[in-house]
């Protein structure tokens, strides 16, 4: 891990404001120069953040509108040969697990009965009724034409919807929906929040007082992961014949300092060789002029004519989520589906979400989350009135190959809710301490922390040091200011500090930086659970942290022996590295990757680093 600077601070907040009232504000720090050529002022860095916004809500608009279409398909599938009264239940029920859909209406072509199961249609001004009556009917003359039909969306009083009409495969009987977006606007009023577009929070019961971003620079990294390139071969690996035979020791050490790799892999007479930094035609050059091999060819990809896994050996598992393939690109990004093969995740595992609570009966959730505790309300559940903690949740743990939703990282750990934010998404630092400590005493083995401020506060710090003496992998987010301040409790040594990075795998420009930065994980446009069961397409480094605490879920559950610092350890070192060859205060190590952590975690293998204090660990509990 990288080393952590605590001498600076400021205000506001990392993904989702905590309100560290007890701690003053502490001097603003002098901040460093980025090494990139472009730099947006304020007002430029405004207008990234408004487009981050307008991104965020229409993904979620076309994520919703396919749910929609789910629900409805099978309701019209469930209610063949149905009897009215299982009918009328069946509406019932998905109409109180989903209050965005406001009218519902049934139209049996061999009875030709109507029926509406709720029939109070929203009420504006005249010009505005006229209008839902027209898509209105409409959307009874396409069903009666065996079409389906999507209105556009539109405006009664202050509020948005849309008609969706469809009819079932047999052509007997169709439904009618009027849906209320209303999730657009939350969307929008959380992102107007988390990227600090407007004060947060401007209401509720604290005092706050707001400070200014620094500037960003803009950096555009390509990467030999990024395998947009990578048609028919590995853009970063040469296979190559020495001459001599094979390298000394001594030489094999001098080509891995020159072309950043790690061991290279020998088979046969040939070494392949993985470099952190230089393309392939850049590796035939250095080779061809330092040691003039008997051959250095690319490491070619013999396939069949099908989709391709950038791992030979390594199966991509594509789950049937309804919105994996079109909307979840971040899993990918990470290759996630190649990790499945080796870790899944384990219930016994548990990895705590201290957040703003969790939807608990989001059906994209259901079983996958413990008792969990509200440590702003006592003795309450966990709920989620927020929508931030629901969302974390759900990158991390969402059920996988339901059929439903969204599909999560860790198909098998447990997720421990604790509410340690309040309804406008603030909490206290004993809030947030007393969530931290509850969860370590659970047994929880991860911590998410998608949540932070500026201050450094000694508190909140002996929260963090207990749970990290319990050995518990602790990862928080790093902020949405686009500053190089620390945040606090990302900066703190025992923490995982996570930055962003989006689909281009570039710095998210909305995403904090310093040298406290440990990795980065996919951040815009994330598309997970949110409450009202539904679902939500968020930006920030609240969205990048779950990644790698389920991540950290799965090293976990492959090798349990493992130490929180191990985990720390292989999650840095196996990161894709991006900017700066090596540590840089843009994507720490790297970012993250699930199948070559997961690789180098099985087995019992522990980083070389780490081998005297595993071996210590080791002969400590046979005394």
């Amino acid at each position: 891990m990288s080393r952590k600077n605590l001498t600076v601070a400021g205000i506001v907040t990392a993904a989702l404001t905590v309100l560290l009232l007890t701690f003053a504000l502490r001097p603003e720090g002098s901040g460093g120069t980025l090494r990139q050529a472009s730099v947006p002022n304020p007002s430029q860095e405004k207008v990234i953040k408004k487009t981050t916004l307008v991104q965020d809500v229409a993904a979620t608009d076309k994520l919703n509108r396919v749910d929609v279409h789910r629900h409805l398909s099978t309701l019209l599938a469930d209610m063949h040969h149905a009897s009215p009264e299982a009918i009328s239940a069946y509406a019932e029920s998905l109409q109180q697990g989903h209050g965005h859909i406001t009218m519902l209406m049934m139209v049996d072509f061999n009875t030709r009965k109507t029926t509406t199961f709720k029939s109070s249609l929203p009420e504006g001004t005249d010009q505005e009724n006229k209008q839902l009556l027209h898509y209105l009917n409409t959307a009874k003359a396409a069903i009666k034409g065996h079409q389906s039909y999507e209105s556009p969306s539109f405006i009664i009083g202050d509020k948005k919807y849309y008609f969706v009409a469809q009819r079932n495969r047999e052509g007997q009987v169709a439904v009618i929906a009027l849906i209320n977006q209303k999730i657009l606007d939350r969307v929008a009023l959380h992102q107007l929040k988390n990227l600090r577009l407007i004060p947060y929070p401007k209401e509720g019961k604290y005092r706050v007082e707001s400070v200014h971003a620094d500037t960003l620079k803009d950096i555009t990294v390509k990467t030999g992961h990024d395998n947009e390139n990578a048609s028919h071969y590995y853009e970063n690996e040469i296979v190559v014949r020495f001459p001599n035979g094979h390298p000394t020791a001594a030489q094999l050490q001098t080509i891995a300092a020159d072309i950043r790799c790690k061991e290279p892999r020998k088979l046969g007479y040939a070494y392949i060789f993985r470099s952190d930094k230089m393309s392939y035609s850049q590796l035939k050059t250095y080779f061809a002029n330092k040691w003039h091999p008997l051959y250095a060819e690319p490491h070619y990809m013999y396939l069949t004519n099908d989709t391709v896994s950038e791992n030979t050996g390594a199966n991509v598992i594509t789950p049937n989520d309804l919105l994996f393939s079109t909307y979840q690109w971040n899993l990918p990004a990470i290759e996630t589906p190649q990790g499945w093969n080796l870790s899944k995740g384990s219930k016994e595992i548990v990895i705590a979400v201290v957040d703003t609570g969790v939807q608990a009966n989001h059906p994209d959730l259901k079983g996958q989350l413990l008792k969990g505790y509200n440590a702003i309300t006592s003795g309450s559940t966990p709920d989620d009135d927020v929508g931030h903690g629901t969302h974390v949740a759900g990158i991390i743990g969402a059920l996988t190959n339901n059929e439903e939703g969204v599909a999560g990282i860790s198909w098998y750990n447990k997720i421990l809710p604790v509410k340690a934010l309040d309804n406008s998404g603030a909490g206290t630092t004993y809030s947030v301490a007393e969530g931290i400590i509850w969860a370590a005493d659970q047994g929880a083995k991860v911590i998410n922390l998608s949540l932070g401020n500026y201050a450094d506060s000694q508190f909140l710090h002996d929260a963090i040091k207990y749970a990290y003496d319990r050995d518990v992998v602790i990862v928080s987010a790093s902020g949405n200011d686009n500053t190089e301040r620390p945040g606090y409790p990302a900066a703190y040594e025992e923490v995982i500090a996570v930055a962003a990075t989006n689909a281009a795998g570039e710095r998210a420009s909305f995403s904090n930086y310093g040298d406290y930065i440990d990795v980065a994980a996919p951040g815009e446009s994330i598309a997970s659970t949110y409450p009202d069961n539904q679902y939500a397409a968020l930006s920030g480094t609240s969205m990048a942290s779950p990644h790698v605490a389920a991540l950290a879920g799965l090293v976990r559950s492959l090798n349990p022996a493992l130490t929180n610092k191990e985990v720390t350890a292989l999650l840095t070192s196996n990161a894709i590295d991006l900017g700066t060859a090596g540590h840089d205060k843009y994507y720490g190590w790297g970012q993250v990757d699930i199948y070559r952590t997961l690789q180098a975690a099985g087995g019992g293998q522990v980083p070389l680093q780490l081998f005297p204090q595993q071996v210590g660990k080791q002969l400590d509990s046979i005394q």
